[in-house]
């Protein structure tokens, strides 16, 4: 399965890109995982660019889903609600077909945040046909660096849990 991950964090050193990094590496071989973290380079939404040519970042993420069978994301919440940056990427593919028949599935970094992951599921409900709430592991690794998370993830339990979180979404 070729799966796009999608960080909603613009961090550069963001836990959840690093969840989904490590995530990637697991997956290999069964399947071919791509990161992409480039929620901070996308520009503000406005549907008076929708009528025209893309602009090139929104076009290269809608190119990803595209070529994708399927999307993973990885969000941090910020004041209890979905990033600002995560929700203006969502709105540049709400009018969009590349997302709506796209199987969708979370994971999470945090042991909180449910706040914003119910209101996740509810945007991911409304613009996708196959938004998989049912399909969600969480791995609490907040305040870790990239590196203690690559660490952690490699434990035999979180391997165990990432490798049953891909079969139950390669299924689906």
């Amino acid at each position: 399965m070729n799966i796009l991950a999608i960080s909603g964090s613009g961090r550069a050193a963001s836990t959840n890109t690093a969840l989904l990094r490590a995530v990637a590496g697991i997956a290999q071989p069964a399947h071919r995982v791509t990161v992409w973290d480039g929620i901070a380079g996308l520009p503000v939404f406005t549907p008076d660019l929708e009528g025209g040519p893309l602009p090139a970042p929104v076009q290269h993420v809608a190119d990803l889903i595209r070529a994708s069978d399927g999307v993973i994301i990885a969000s941090p919440e910020y004041v209890r609600a979905i990033p600002g940056g995560l929700k203006n990427a969502i709105d540049w593919l709400v009018s969009r077909d590349e997302i709506i028949t796209k199987p969708i599935a979370l994971l999470h970094a945090s042991h909180r945040g449910d706040d914003m992951l119910a209101q996740l599921r509810l945007v991911l409900g409304t613009v996708s046909q196959r938004f998989a709430p049912e399909i969600f592991a969480r791995f609490p690794l907040m305040k870790l660096s990239p590196d203690e998370i690559a660490q952690r993830m490699d434990a035999p339990e979180n391997r165990a849990a990432v490798e049953a979180f891909l079969t139950a979404f390669a299924a689906f």
